[in-house]
């Protein structure tokens, strides 16, 4: 059994079948995206879950706190990735992404995509693995509710976009 069924065993989260309350599947170009160099993706990777996170923007002390609920030694690498499409947007850091998924949080680690795609310029959180499953939690800290509450910080996010240019 591989590391991501072992994980979502032994937490006992509930996920959504790929096709059911989603928005998508995973972009089949995604390893083709872009990474863009910000602040998190600068640090390389969030650190483990004992590590002292207070010097650390409360949204990544946020970020840290909510995937050592997935994987205890914490997130590990990231990769802040964007598609084509979408780069312009992203660096005018105005909120107004085309429709379809756009952005994308890649825990290299952990082996997971936290990925927004946009409906009516409205963004809506996923997560995939790797191989594209959609393992979307319906509650816990892989649901699209999570990732809503945090992205939804006004003084750190604009309708979904959180991340910067460095």
């Amino acid at each position: 059994m591989n590391w991501l069924s072992n994980i979502f065993q032994v937490t006992g989260l509930l996920f959504v079948i790929a096709g059911g309350a989603s928005a998508g599947s995973l972009p089949e170009d995604w390893r083709d995206w872009k990474p863009v160099n910000t602040p998190l993706a600068e640090i390389g990777a969030l650190p483990g879950c004992d590590a002292d996170v207070s010097s650390l923007p409360p949204i990544y002390q946020r970020t840290v706190a909510t995937y050592c609920n997935v994987r205890p030694e914490g997130p590990g690498a990231v990769a802040v990735l964007i598609s084509g499409p979408a780069m312009s947007a992203y660096m005018a850091r105005t909120g107004n992404f085309p429709d379809g998924s756009q952005t994308a949080l890649h825990l290299k680690d952990m082996g997971i995509l936290m990925v927004t795609t946009y409906e009516q310029g409205k963004p809506v959180y996923q997560v995939f693995s790797e191989k594209g499953e959609d393992i979307t939690g319906v509650e816990g800290p892989l649901a699209a509710g999570t990732c809503s509450a945090c992205h939804a910080d006004a003084a750190v996010c604009v309708n979904g976009q959180c991340g910067t240019m460095k």
